[in-house]
């Protein structure tokens, strides 16, 4: 199969182009034929080897945790998923080695669910984990109906679908932090823009007095500091970034868990009409190494998605 693979850490310029043997398929797991692959910040960080001493990692090593395609061959073992099946997945897997940057990936049934039909192959490449991390963290704080939630990089890819999900589940309002640039855009989705920064709890008490009821943070740092005065229970403070911090400051820590039941949810919201994933570019798969260097800059609308094959498709899917 054709992959990008790393043989060490380092920069984006260690992501080859390469032919890999086509990996193995265990008993509970299928093939997945890849078409479009979603471009996480952790991925980067994987890259670098910043996850290094948590989880085990075998060379060459494919990136990639996003991933929508077809399946093409089953373990005997597989209950939910067939031959032909249009899927998307959340794969991470207890080691590192088979991402989805490559035109296979094996996928544990656990990690997936049916692609939603209103999605194109970008856009359903790029729901997965940013869309468990903003369903599960907002659920995580308990988010309901009538709650003022405020998400932290509201036009990233984690924050887009974050302020949408929070809607969802019945969220009163949304105010969500971004810059300039992006406050047309964060308005677009429904929620109130206000920049980050300087005197931001200040900024967003002139928005709502009472404070908010949920926050999600994205950033960790002064940003975590400036939410928790603006909540009546810490509790319901989660962030994704800064583990220790949040913890001291009374909130909790998530690290986004596959899930096919909480994938499911996110696909019915987006055929619902009710969850849209933004593209701001579609790579090649050649280009890994560019669309790292994107997502590192750290100013990407939405989200950065490879095209891995190439079958007709409509114009989303292809690269621009």
């Amino acid at each position: 199969m054709q992959a990008i693979a790393i043989d060490g850490w380092g920069t984006a310029d260690r992501l080859t182009p390469r032919e890999l043997p086509d990996p193995p398929v265990g008993p509970d797991t299928v093939l997945v034929r890849v078409r479009a692959a979603g471009v996480n910040p952790v991925d980067a960080k994987v890259r670098a080897g910043q996850l290094a001493g948590a989880i085990p990692a075998h060379f060459p090593l494919v990136p990639g945790w996003d991933a929508a395609g077809v399946v093409v061959a089953a373990g005997p073992a597989v209950t939910g998923f067939a031959v032909g099946d249009e899927v998307i997945g959340y794969v991470r897997r207890d080691h590192l080695q088979y991402g989805t940057y490559a035109e296979l990936v094996p996928a544990p049934q656990r990690c997936l669910a049916i692609r939603p039909a209103r999605a194109s192959w970008a856009e359903a490449a790029g729901l997965p984990l940013a869309g468990l991390t903003a369903y599960q963290a907002l659920r995580r704080a308990g988010t309901g109906a009538g709650d003022t939630v405020l998400v932290h990089g509201a036009s990233g890819g984690v924050g887009h679908l974050a302020v949408q999900v929070a809607r969802a589940l019945g969220a009163t309002r949304v105010i969500g932090t971004a810059g300039p640039a992006n406050h047309d855009f964060v308005r677009s989705l429904g929620a109130e823009p206000v920049a980050h920064g300087d005197g931001l709890a200040d900024r967003i008490r002139t928005l709502a007095p009472d404070g908010v009821d949920v926050v999600l943070d994205l950033f960790g740092g002064a940003a975590l500091d400036a939410s928790a005065v603006l909540l009546s229970s810490p509790a319901r403070l989660v962030s994704v970034a800064d583990p220790e911090h949040v913890t001291r400051l009374g909130g909790s820590y998530l690290f986004v868990q596959p899930s096919s039941a909480d994938l499911g949810l996110l696909a019915a919201l987006v055929d619902a009409g009710r969850l849209t994933v933004h593209i701001e570019r579609v790579l090649p798969l050649a280009q890994a190494a560019d669309a790292h260097r994107l997502v590192e800059a750290g100013h990407v609308r939405g989200k950065v998605v490879l095209a891995v094959w190439s079958a007709a498709g409509t114009a989303a899917d292809r690269p621009t």
